[in-house]
């Protein structure tokens, strides 16, 4: 059976954002709107589907499946990847977008401290804690199109673009939904999708979303889920079908990924802990001494304290596949 699709998925479009700020439109020389997903514990890691990045010793590497791991570009402090495009933050706060070939990169935007992105557009932070919104038109091969940035929120710490629904996370631990709710995704009760961004949870240090659900890291260590959970990447909390409300699934918790159907937790022992399709909806250890963890389709990769970079499908074992060092 296929993943859990968003409704509307690509071709959604939000009529109503934040009002009273101004619309920034940046014509540049190429155009797509990029798709990447935020489904990391860690800037140095992405994964979306069967995409793969990582970046080891400064250098992007990317790869699809089992393919080796191929350096594309330098100096990179944070990676993205989508279904057909991939990112990278580069040191000089630039976000680069490239489909097929690294050498053709797109700058979409200056000046940013991180960024989130999915197959609803891109979400950057900037260093003064602004969220924008990166949106484009066209295509990467057409060599036209418009960058457009909508300012969202401000003193913002972390962010995540879902399969048609986004969120961020305030500096005071408030998060806040914006997209499709049929699927619980709010975890505030509600069904039906907002016009504007809402407050759903309090406490929040950071979040996860994917195909129709979420995940959150709270203050007290505790990972929560809500959203759509036939396949139990939300644990037990709703499974079989939904959760419309914010539901506990671990503990003791430092970081934590999301893919299409399974989901991840690293621990403060360094433990890496996997549950989901393919798996039991109760959280098992699978690795240790892990610093970061990303998540697609059915597979997962994480990178341990030693810079090794591990590569695994679901209810499999995890297997060394690249020397990653920092």
């Amino acid at each position: 059976m296929p993943a859990e699709s968003g409704q509307g998925r690509a071709t959604q479009t939000w009529a109503l954002r934040i009002v009273e700020w101004a619309v920034v439109v940046l014509v540049v020389s190429a155009g797509v709107v990029p798709t990447a997903l935020a489904d990391s514990s860690t800037p140095r890691l992405a994964a979306y589907y069967d995409r793969f990045l990582a970046v080891c010793a400064g250098a992007a590497y990317e790869w699809t499946g089992d393919d080796k791991p191929k350096q594309v570009l330098r100096d990179v402090v944070q990676v993205g990847v989508g279904e057909n495009e991939s990112y990278a933050l580069t040191g000089d706060e630039r976000v680069h977008a490239w489909s097929s070939d690294a050498r053709q990169t797109v700058v979409l935007l200056e000046g940013v401290k991180s960024f989130a992105a999915g197959s609803t557009g891109v979400l950057a932070i900037k260093a003064d804690a602004s969220l924008w919104r990166v949106e484009r038109g066209g295509s990467l091969a057409s060599g036209r199109g418009q960058t457009v940035m909508t300012p969202v929120a401000k003193n913002v710490k972390a962010a995540s673009v879902g399969d048609g629904t986004n969120y961020y996370v305030t500096e005071d631990g408030n998060l806040f939904a914006l997209g499709n709710a049929h699927r619980g995704q709010y975890g505030d009760g509600r069904l039906d999708g907002t016009a504007t961004y809402v407050r759903v949870a309090t406490g929040a240090r950071d979040i996860k979303s994917h195909t129709g659900h979420a995940i959150l890291l709270n203050d007290r260590g505790e990972v929560q889920g809500t959203g759509g959970n036939i396949y139990g990447p939300l644990g037990r909390h709703g499974l079989g079908d939904k959760a419309v409300r914010w539901g506990l699934i671990l503990s003791g918790a430092t970081d934590i990924a999301t893919g299409a159907s399974h989901s991840l937790a690293i621990r403060a022992d360094q433990s890496l802990w996997i549950w989901g399709r393919n798996e039991s909806p109760d959280p098992r250890s699978v690795l240790a001494n892990v610093i970061g963890v990303a998540a697609g389709l059915d597979t997962s990769i994480a990178l341990t304290q030693d810079g090794v970079l591990w590569q695994w499908r679901t209810g499999a074992r995890p297997r060394r596949i690249f020397d990653c060092v920092p």
